[in-house]
């Protein structure tokens, strides 16, 4: 039944009431003695309250009175460009037949604002935050693909782009056109003597492609703060301004239909001279804001910040259980980790890392991904595999060597980026079937070492839906998309190895999932398969209980999980020939992607090279039988 003008106004008050105190508190602490500012920053939470549709509120309450709607084991997602997967927002929404029969219900289309050709950093150098791109269609179309989203069941999830702008947006104009009040929005000095004193403390992000922090701004006549690219300007969120309409931004796109949005860049977005500027006490702050303005303004959205950096830093981010910050996180050490181990067949490292996150508390909740639109870094535990003699640079030259096929033996396929030989350091690009080795088999025709590559992609992806959290795949993943090397004849894009697994969507190789034998087939069906039994099964909840289990083999990892009577062995094989191992695990087990009919053997394990085994053991049904 549709609420009165009446019992919506005082749905709102309520909302606003219990998180008040702590978020005046809060933003007085940003912004002492502003109440000006505060003013405001209430009267615009109001303003984008009464402008959010009623389907939109609706949705709200249905999750509001499920909050842990997002934690359970039926999400799957997918990221991708719409632009790569359909040309346009119209054209994602004809292919949501599609989407649907991947199995997916979370969608994560990569940045679509409207930005500059050629000085956008992928979409990352927003414009306009009202206005899609032109090229893409328009905010009606992206409404309408939310809306249609919605009636099928599926979260629609945008990137917010919070650190900077375009050098193109409305406020970098004005501000290059000599207003200061817009110059105050962003981080402009007179000389270089301020800006010189922040590179003593601040790393650079791309120090081989856009060394430094700072760029002239030759129309002023000043330094702007560019810690990215020279084309996109750091905002300056002291200053109050930003902070009120970056937010009502953030709002508009929530009253649009986007269910979650991306935190891009979150950790870097407070600046404070004598510090590294990443990971500072008033981000948590912010971040604390936005997700009480969430649970006021429209409560049914959540929050995903991108943290790409070691756990000790990306797990604070989650806040806490009283003060809670972001709903979801990117599990990247995971990521990284997991492609190390494919170079090395060695689990130790991560094992490790999953121990770290194991123990953390059940309501953290991770998107897990093996390939996503930008590249591996080799953030890990070096302090770890010294224990084993590996030192930095060099086993990060091994990662890559292995990686990009270089290695003896090795029939990865990937390309380096941002490599910097100074310092021994480089990123990693490809897609997942290509760094498993698809893409050189089919080269070299050889059915053997597609088979092997096939089941590598398969027990990868077995090893994501393992893991509690939301297991996002990367668009074409599905029909093992192999690398696009098309963007080397691109001068816009030829700079940029990442372009390598941004290809466009092979829509032949799409259809050739319904061809038995064909590698997008056995692809496509064994992740639908898993997909499949992560909904059917409660083990797979976000609340079960995961551990490690031995299997006395460093290039065999063994996952246990239970959850209300029902216990999952994951074992999963990295070495290139067949391993065997035993459990000490205890119940009478089955075969969930094999013979299920049939009790397996846990003192006689053996797996593939690259293979894998769900068994599982159904107490509660054993004990009826």
């Amino acid at each position: 039944m549709r609420k009165t003008t009446v019992e919506v106004d005082k749905e709102y008050r309520s909302r606003f009431s219990r998180h008040e105190e702590e978020l005046r508190d809060l933003y007085f602490k940003l912004y002492p003695g502003d109440v000006r500012a505060w003013e405001y920053f209430c009267t615009m939470l109001h303003r984008c309250w009464e402008e959010r549709p009623e389907a939109l509120r609706e949705l709200d309450r249905l999750r509001e009175a499920d909050p842990q709607w997002y934690k359970g084991h039926n999400l799957v997602g997918m990221l991708m460009y719409a632009d790569a997967f359909a040309g346009t927002l119209p054209g994602v929404r004809e292919k949501l037949d599609y989407i649907q029969d991947c199995g997916v219900n979370y969608l994560h289309l990569m940045p679509l604002l409207e930005s500059p050709s050629g000085r956008s950093d992928g979409g990352y150098a927003v414009a306009d935050f009202r206005r899609v791109q032109p090229e893409l269609g328009t905010m009606e179309d992206l409404e309408g693909l939310a809306s249609d989203c919605h009636d099928r069941g599926i979260s629609l999830c945008l990137d917010f782009v919070m650190n900077h702008t375009s050098e193109d947006h409305i406020w970098a104009r004005r501000a290059r056109a000599g207003e200061k009040e817009y110059q105050d929005r962003y981080f402009f000095y007179d000389d270089w003597s301020v800006p010189m004193e922040f590179e003593k403390s601040v790393p650079q992000v791309f120090p081989t492609t856009a060394p430094g922090n700072f760029s002239w701004c030759e129309e002023a006549g000043k330094v702007v703060m560019t810690t990215f690219y020279p084309y996109q300007w750091d905002l300056n969120y002291a200053n109050p301004v930003v902070m009120n309409d970056m937010t009502d931004n953030m709002l508009y796109l929530c009253n649009r239909g986007v269910d979650v949005i991306r935190l891009d860049a979150v950790p870097y977005i407070w600046k404070e001279l004598g510090t590294n500027c990443r990971n500072l006490p008033q981000v948590h702050e912010m971040v604390r804001m936005l997700r009480m303005v969430c649970e006021i303004v429209c409560p049914g959205c959540l929050l995903l910040g991108e943290v790409v950096m070691e756990p000790v830093k990306v797990v604070p981010y989650f806040g806490s259980v009283e003060k809670p910050e972001c709903h979801l996180l990117y599990n990247v050490t995971t990521m990284a980790s997991t492609w190390h181990t494919v170079a090395t067949r060695d689990v130790r490292l991560l094992k490790h890392q999953l121990g770290q996150v194991f123990a953390l508390p059940k309501d953290y909740t991770f998107l897990n991904y093996l390939r996503c639109h930008d590249d591996i870094g080799w953030g890990l535990d070096y302090a770890f595999l010294s224990r084993f003699g590996q030192n930095e640079v060099p086993h990060k030259k091994y990662l890559n060597d292995y990686l990009t096929g270089k290695w003896p033996g090795s029939n990865a396929r990937g390309e380096l980026y941002n490599d910097d030989p100074r310092l021994g350091d480089a990123r990693l690009c490809g897609t997942t079937a290509s760094l498993c080795g698809v893409e050189t088999a089919r080269l070299e025709q050889n059915a053997a070492k597609q088979d092997w590559a096939l089941r590598l992609d398969i027990m990868l992806h077995a090893f994501m839906f393992t893991l509690s959290g939301v297991p996002v795949l990367y668009s074409g993943d599905e029909v093992a998309r192999e690398n696009d090397y098309s963007y080397h004849d691109d001068p816009l894009k030829a700079d940029d190895s990442r372009y390598l697994h941004r290809g466009k969507m092979d829509w032949e190789a799409a259809e050739k999932r319904s061809l038995p034998g064909t590698p997008e087939s056995r692809i496509f069906y064994a992740i639908r398969r898993m997909e499949q039994l992560r909904e059917k099964h409660r083990v797979f909840d976000g609340q079960a209980d995961v551990w490690l289990t031995e299997t006395g083999d460093d290039s065999v990892l063994g996952i246990g999980r239970y959850r209300d009577g029902e216990k999952l062995l994951a074992f999963f094989n990295f070495a290139d020939d067949p391993r065997t191992v035993q459990s000490r695990e205890y119940g009478t087990f089955t075969d969930l992607m094999g013979k299920a009919s049939e009790p397996a053997d846990l003192n006689n394990i053996t797996l593939e090279p690259g293979g894998f085994c769900w068994l599982i053991c159904d107490f509660d049904r054993q004990e009826q039988e």
